[in-house]
C-alpha cells in the first residue's frame, strides 16, 4: 500500500494513534516523510510500517 502514497495524502500511523492525522510530504523509495499533527515531521521506513490511508 505504501507504494501508492503521494505527497498531499493523509495517513495515520497504525501503532501511534496519538500522533494524529499526518500529511505525506515526500516519498523517496521506502522513505516516507509525514507531518503529523502531534508528532511533527517523521521519516517512516515504508518496508517496516504500513501507513493507513485516510480519505478526505
Amino acid at each position: 500500500m505504501n507504494e501508492f502514497l503521494a505527497p498531499g495524502q493523509f495517513v495515520r500511523h497504525p501503532d501511534k494513534p496519538e500522533w494524529g492525522l499526518g500529511q505525506v510530504q515526500s516519498v523517496i523509495d521506502s522513505k516516507i516523510t509525514v507531518n503529523f499533527e502531534e508528532a511533527g515531521k517523521v521519516v517512516i521506513n515504508g518496508h517496516q510500517i504500513e501507513l493507513l490511508l485516510v480519505e478526505h
